[in-house]
């Protein structure tokens, strides 16, 4: 990563959720869920398989919409809105399966995320007028910007499809921040990588919000990675919230400790699996990633431990 690319706009908002109920039919998918991600931070939304998180993701970015409740980010109200309209408000996700054109380009997907900045009209930018051509070459720019903070520069050109997957979800979260968003959603942006690969995303995780300064809400099953990146954990089962606060003190809640391991389990495990969960953060650390693949933003050194 470089220290080219800053983020357009202005500082995030805090989003709230509040009492967010969300039901199918007869099946309730949320039950008043709440939560706040505050300004800069990186708060992680964890639970077992089938708790809601995705839910809530969907909600969120105006896929779903809610059955009741509240959703603001900063004095905008995002319960109804379509998802183009809450991308325009600064906010963007990347998805749990990698959700890009295989045949394209690494520079044309990420081109795909200056979509909503896009003000040349059809007709301007079928006739090659000055206008488009001007803002298509500032988009390019800023593309490029950005590709290289991500540690993407020198594969701009090759069709995303030749990419090994651990890159090919730095280029989804990169196609992210090139909507220039405020808060970022990241739906299990480890899921499926190897050490290496965890470590090369977990630095521009890191770089993300503190050289950049954005939101970010994240879906993780890595236990280990959200130990050691999150600030705040809300943890959800059957979709409803049964803890929230510093990683530290929900890990050794004791309904986290039983929607993981069942309440049969917890009376005989309970106590060992929560000496063995604080037995992870130690050895991961608090601290946060040093000395990645992914090169070095302002204040930042990324990779470090194995998430």
């Amino acid at each position: 990563m470089t220290g080219t690319y800053q983020p357009d706009g202005t500082a995030p908002p805090a989003l709230e959720v509040r009492d967010v109920t969300v039901r199918f039919a007869g099946l309730t998918a949320l039950d008043g869920v709440g939560f706040t991600v505050e300004p800069g931070s990186v708060h992680a939304l964890i639970g077992p398989n089938g708790a809601g998180k995705s839910t809530c993701f969907n909600v969120l970015s105006g896929v779903y919409r809610a059955t009741s409740g509240s959703v603001r980010f900063g004095d905008a109200e995002l319960t109804g809105l379509p998802p183009h309209r809450v991308a325009a408000l600064g906010i963007a996700r990347t998805f749990q399966n990698i959700a890009l054109s295989p045949h394209l380009s690494v520079r044309d997907n990420l081109m795909l995320g200056r979509h909503r900045l896009t003000r040349a009209g059809f007709v301007a930018a079928g006739l090659r007028l000055p206008s488009a051509r001007g803002e298509a070459a500032r988009h390019s720019g800023r593309v490029a910007e950005i590709a290289a903070f991500a540690g993407l520069a020198d594969l701009l050109d090759c069709p995303v499809g030749l990419l090994p997957y651990g890159v090919r979800k730095r280029v989804e979260l990169a196609r992210a921040l090139c909507v220039e968003p405020r808060l970022l959603l990241l739906d299990e942006p480890v899921a499926g990588m190897n050490g290496g690969e965890r470590r090369d995303m977990a630095g521009l995780i890191v770089a993300v919000r503190e050289s950049l300064g954005i939101s970010i809400l994240l879906v993780e099953h890595d236990m280990g990675m959200v130990m050691r990146l999150a600030d705040t954990v809300t943890v959800l089962d059957f979709g409803r919230r049964i803890a929230t606060g510093p990683p530290e003190r929900v890990q050794d809640d004791p309904e986290v400790v039983r929607a993981y391991l069942g309440a049969a389990a917890r009376d005989s495990a309970g106590d060992a699996a929560r000496g063995t969960a604080r037995e992870a953060a130690r050895e991961t650390g608090r601290d946060r990633p040093r000395d990645g693949a992914t090169g070095t933003a302002p204040g930042v050194a990324s990779g470090g431990e194995s998430a």
